[in-house]
């Protein structure tokens, strides 16, 4: 696949990057495409170390809850970097990454990403820029959440997954309603229900294994009244 047929979310670790950085970051790790959805790219717990810088596609982030469900933290798009923890300190990974669907990605070893970071200012702000990102997303959900209820919350989870990734109107995102329900912090048949009434007003449409965003502005005002 051509550099030049891809594009990223401003808000994305490739797409914030400048031209020159951007090809610097690209020229770094192996090209690796996963063609299919199911492929587990790294493991809680494991003590691997590369990093993977997703290209196009999307990919899963999950834990286990100590009742042994598989928990969704984090879905990651075309643009973002997965794995840049446990390059960083060597602890083990926090989470299982698992592709949605095609993906296709540059493994870089963790020397390489070190020494890359550690050569290239640049690039070392603006890997540095997306952690603090994705650790003030995790905490304004938190903050969110508290006192809302449950079709406040997942329209917020939904109005922030379109926005952080520039979905366009009628755009999939490849949520399940059980990964809603976890990342609204609700119980499934309650999502449903707030998913019906999202459908009946016509701001989402629902489909095999993804969700589509069909107003956007409207969710917002649901999502932040």
């Amino acid at each position: 696949m051509a550099r030049g047929s891809l594009s990223w979310p401003a808000a994305s670790l490739l797409g914030g990057l400048g031209p020159s950085a951007r090809d610097r970051l690209l020229n770094l790790g192996a090209l690796t495409q996963y063609p299919a959805a199911g492929r587990v790219l790294m493991h809680e717990g494991d003590t691997t170390t590369f990093v993977i810088i997703l290209l196009d596609g999307v990919v899963k982030a999950t834990a286990l809850t100590q009742d042994g469900r598989h928990a969704l933290l984090a879905v990651r798009m075309g643009g973002d970097l997965v794995g840049e923890l446990s390059s960083v300190d060597g602890g083990p990974r926090s989470a299982t990454v698992t592709t949605a669907g095609v993906v296709v990605a540059r493994v870089v070893s963790q020397a390489e990403f070190l020494d890359c970071t550690r050569r290239d200012p640049q690039i070392s702000h603006a890997v540095n820029t997306a952690v603090v990102a994705k650790l003030r997303l995790a905490n304004r959900r938190r903050i969110d959440f508290t006192g809302c209820d449950v079709r406040t919350r997942l329209a917020r989870v939904l109005h922030q997954t379109a926005v952080a990734y520039a979905t366009k109107p009628g755009d999939g995102l490849p949520l399940t309603q059980p990964e809603l329900a976890t990342l609204a912090g609700a119980a499934e048949p309650t999502v449903h229900k707030a998913l019906r009434d999202l459908r009946a007003s016509g701001v989402v449409s629902t489909g095999y294994r993804s969700i589509r965003v069909l107003d956007l502005d409207r969710l917002q005002a649901i999502a932040y009244p």
